[in-house]
């Protein structure tokens, strides 16, 4: 039996989950559990680096110390898109900042006025969202940022730790590829785009595909590092218990919801410019056609400012007041809700400007974020048969999300497809099914899917659509500016 170690990194919260492999059966056990929480410093916001590097090396602890484990392998995969910067010496310059940090607001428009939104596109294939590595660097660089000036590379956050770890500065390809300075066709750096930017494409590294072997760690235990799918939607894709076909699509169901096709090319073109949808790398040099959406994070923060109003309520508490609240009172774009604090508050103004009677309990609150995901996702499911000319049948939702019945039964009633809910630790077990696919112990992506069937649970949800929900697209299809 096989041991490999993987580190989860999530926006509120990370994990460090051992997954024991045998008899192409796959046991996944929690070994350490750590908040992630931000930290705001002078109006900036932060990522609390050394304190999740710490939580790391007591996660190797607990599996090498205190389980008496030889560990065939460590991964590492985290949210996408932040990084630090390296001096001369290789110690870190600028603690990291937080992707909802205010320092990028304006800057897409900024940055066009030197390369146009249409030529960015070109060159990366990524959606536009404010908070890509590319609008931080470029806020760096208008700012004049010392630690910029003196970096001399540039690493994502899980290629970090790895470095961290290793001593190896590699940048892996699921997590370079959500940065915007990507080009998934020549699965490279936009060198070209970057000069013109004026940004110091020399500080990046060397890109390596997920399933490489860095190294052995620099400290005991010397176990074996694997930049995995470093990426965590990437690892979540892989884990995907999908069964041969291109009938289906994902969606990676968290605090972000990523829906998208698993493509053997990436999409870009006109038609993908204008639905703004992106092109990241996956496993086994696969491209993930997808769309980033807001996801759960609505549900956490609101849930956050009722608790800090005294209020505290599971999200299983709030599923069920959901599911008892009245049903399309309200919908809203769960893609206007991007930055932190006062979420209730800015539903229901969101709500009045947009001539509904805003939710007035929690319960009408939480069912008003979970049917707008649904509505979301019958959307973005559409746009990808359009990009993807397929039909979709079936939609895989994983990760903690895939819990939530209550949203996956919306899910299947809104698009009237099925819905195959689970495994909820996606992100986990595709991180260490390929870690051991650089280990040799699995050939492909094939081999790890059929691992991931054998060894988890999975809920099928059969749709119940009906004219309802068909009337409720439409409104939300008005709202977001549709028609």
């Amino acid at each position: 039996m096989s041991h490999y170690l993987a580190f989860d990194f999530g926006a509120e919260s990370g994990r460090a989950l051992l997954g024991s492999l045998s008899g192409g059966k796959l046991v996944v056990e929690e070994l350490h559990r750590f908040p992630n929480t931000p930290v705001r410093v002078l109006g900036a916001l932060y990522w609390d680096t050394l304190r999740l590097w710490h939580e790391i090396q007591h996660g190797i602890g607990v599996a090498v110390r205190e389980r008496k484990l030889s560990l065939d392998g460590i991964g590492i995969d985290t949210w996408g898109v932040d990084y630090g910067l390296l001096g001369a010496d290789g110690m870190l310059i600028d603690n990291p900042r937080h992707y909802r940090d205010s320092r990028t607001n304006g800057m897409m428009e900024k940055l066009f006025e030197t390369v146009p939104r249409d030529q960015v596109f070109g060159y990366t294939g990524i959606q536009f969202m404010q908070l890509n590595t590319l609008y931080q660097w470029y806020a760096q660089k208008l700012a004049g940022s010392p630690a910029l000036g003196a970096a001399r590379r540039l690493l994502n956050i899980p290629d970090l730790f790895n470095y961290w770890l290793t001593g190896v500065t590699k940048s892996e390809a699921t997590i370079a590829s959500t940065t915007q300075f990507f080009n998934p066709r020549e699965m490279n750096w936009s060198m070209e785009m970057l000069k013109r930017l004026g940004l110091p494409g020399e500080i990046l590294g060397e890109i390596v595909p997920p399933a490489t072997l860095l190294g052995k760690m620099l400290e005991p235990p010397y176990a074996p590092v694997y930049a995995t799918a470093g990426h965590d939607t990437a690892a979540a894709v892989a884990a995907v218990p999908a069964e041969g076909g291109d009938n289906w699509c994902y969606v990676s169901s968290g605090t972000w919801s990523l829906m998208g096709l698993e493509l053997d090319a990436p999409v870009i073109n006109a038609e993908s410019l204008a639905l703004n949808f992106t092109n990241e790398v996956g496993a086994a040099a696969r491209i993930r056609l997808l769309k980033n959406i807001a996801g759960l994070w609505l549900l956490q923060e609101c849930r956050r400012a009722w608790m800090e109003e005294g209020a505290e309520s599971s999200y299983e508490q709030l599923a069920g007041m959901a599911a008892a609240a009245k049903p399309f009172a309200a919908t809203i774009d769960p893609d206007a809700f991007l930055e932190p604090g006062e979420m209730p508050r800015k539903i229901a103004d969101h709500c009045r400007k947009t001539g509904q009677a805003p939710p007035q309990t929690h319960g009408e609150f939480a069912r008003t974020i979970l049917e707008s995901l649904a509505l979301r996702y019958r959307y973005v499911m559409e746009s990808l048969e359009t990009l993807g000319q397929r039909k979709i049948e079936v939609i895989h939702i994983v990760g903690g999300g895939s819990r939530n019945a209550l949203l996956n039964q919306f899910v299947a009633d809104c698009t009237g497809r099925r819905v195959v809910a689970g495994p909820s630790e996606a992100t986990a077990i595709g991180n260490i099914l390929v870690q051991a696919m650089g280990a040799g112990e699995l050939a492909n992506l094939d081999e790890v899917r059929a691992v991931v069937r054998s060894s988890f649970p999975l809920t099928t949800v059969e749709p119940h659509p009906s004219g309802d929900w068909d009337r409720a697209y439409q409104r939300y299809r008005k709202l977001v500016g549709l028609g």
